[in-house]
C-alpha cells in the first residue's frame, strides 16, 4: 500500500531512483522485522546465539563423554542467582524438581514429622540452599515424575532438577548440566525365582517394564533395532515414575525392570523377593539439571559439588546408600571434573 502511493508522487528517472531506494528500504524492513518482533518468554537474539553455540558444541557429544560439558566453578551472582535471591518473604527459596518416592535417593519418610523428604539427592540441595541462601532449609520441593524432568525446567516450574538424572548428549540439548555427583549403570531388576539372569537373551520373550522418558528405554530400543536384545523382547511397559515399575513386577504385569542400578539396589531394599540380576551394562553419571542459559547458576552449583565431594559426599553416601550399594563407595564416585574449554 506505502509502495503504491509513493508512485504516485515520482516521476521520471529521478523518480525511479528514488522508487529503487524505497524498495531497497521496504525490503530491509521486511528481513528485520523478525529479529525485532519477540513474544513474551521467548528469547532474544542472544539467546539464538546461544543456544546455536551450544547445539554446535554438541555436535561431537558422545554420551559416554557427556558429563564433562559443563561450565567451570565460579561463586558469582548472576542473573538467574538473583531473580532468586529476589523472590519476597517466604517465597525465596530455590525451587528444586525432586522424586519423593525413590528409596533412600529422595523419599518421603514416614517415620518422621511430616513425612519429612530425605535422601542422597535430598541432602545435595540442602547444600546447594545453603550456599545459595544461607539457609539448607531455604528449598521449596516439588514432586516431579520421571518423564516431566526436562519440561519442568524448561517451563520455569523448578530452578534445577536433583532427580537421579543421568548426563546425556540428547538431553543437554534441552538442558545444562553440573558436573557428575554419582556413577552408575542400568541392570536388570527381577524376582529371585525368574530366570531372567541379566542384560541378555533370558530376556527373549519377557515383558520389560521402564520409566518414560529414561535412559533405560532408550537402551532397550536402540539394542532391539540393532539386534543386541532379542527381537521378542516386550518394551511396551512405560509408566511415568520408576516407582510404578516395581509396583507392576510385584502385580506379575512384567517380568523384569531396567533402571539405574542404584536405584534398582533400593527397590531390591524395598522388596526382598526381588534382585539384580547380572551386572551393570551401561556407565551412566547423575548431575543437576538447569536452563540452558543459567549459566551462573551452572557455574555456583559446580563450585558447591567441588566442595561437596570433598566434604559431605562421603557421610551422605554412608547415611542413604552403604546398606544397599556396599560400604565401598568408589564404584559411585564420579570422576574428577573436567570442564570446557575456555568456560
Amino acid at each position: 500500500m506505502y509502495v503504491s502511493r509513493a508512485r504516485v508522487c515520482l516521476r521520471g528517472w529521478g523518480g525511479v531512483a528514488a522508487m529503487a531506494v524505497l524498495c531497497a528500504l521496504a525490503l530491509a524492513f521486511v528481513l528485520l522485522l523478525p529479529c525485532t518482533q519477540t513474544t513474551p518468554g521467548a528469547p532474544g537474539r542472544a539467546g539464538q546465539r546461544t543456544a546455536a553455540g551450544t547445539q554446535a558444541r554438541l555436535d561431537d557429544c558422545v554420551d559416554a563423554e557427556a558429563h564433562r560439558r559443563t561450565l567451570a566453578p565460579s561463586g558469582a551472582d548472576g542473573p538467574t542467582i538473583d531473580a532468586i535471591k529476589a523472590r519476597p518473604g517466604a517465597r525465596r527459596k530455590l525451587v528444586v524438581g525432586v522424586d519423593q518416592n525413590s528409596y533412600r535417593w529422595g523419599y518421603r519418610n514416614p517415620n518422621t514429622e511430616g513425612a519429612r523428604l530425605e535422601g542422597f539427592d535430598i541432602d545435595l540441595v540442602h547444600r546447594i540452599a545453603q550456599d545459595i541462601l544461607g539457609d539448607p532449609d531455604a528449598v521449596q520441593f516439588k514432586a516431579i515424575p520421571t518423564s516431566q524432568r526436562i519440561p519442568a525446567i524448561q517451563d520455569g516450574r523448578v530452578d534445577m532438577v536433583v532427580r537421579t538424572m543421568t548426563i546425556t548428549c540428547d538431553r543437554l540439548r534441552h538442558v545444562a548440566f553440573s558436573a557428575p555427583y554419582f556413577k552408575t549403570g542400568q541392570q536388570v531388576l527381577a524376582p529371585k525365582s525368574s530366570p531372567v539372569t541379566g542384560y541378555d537373551g533370558s530376556l527373549a520373550h519377557k515383558k520389560v517394564c521402564t520409566a518414560t522418558g529414561s535412559t533405560a528405554y532408550a537402551k532397550l530400543d536402540a539394542d532391539r533395532k540393532a539386534g543386541r536384545l532379542p527381537a521378542s523382547t516386550d518394551i511396551s511397559a512405560t509408566v511415568p515414575n520408576q516407582l510404578d515399575c516395581l509396583v507392576r513386577l510385584q502385580l506379575g504385569e512384567v517380568d523384569a525392570v531396567v533402571t539405574d542400578g542404584a536405584l534398582a539396589a533400593s527397590q531390591a531394599a524395598q522388596d526382598p523377593t526381588v534382585e539384580l540380576k547380572g551386572e551393570a551394562f551401561t556407565t551412566e553419571y547423575y548431575g543437576v539439571a538447569m536452563k540452558q542459559d543459567a549459566d551462573d547458576l551452572v557455574r555456583r552449583v559446580n563450585r558447591v559439588l567441588v566442595d561437596y565431594r570433598a566434604h559431605g559426599w562421603q557421610s551422605s553416601y554412608d547415611d542413604w546408600l552403604s546398606a544397599t550399594l556396599g560400604r565401598d563407595p568408589a564404584p559411585s564416585e564420579p570422576p574428577a571434573p573436567r570442564y570446557l574449554r575456555g568456560s
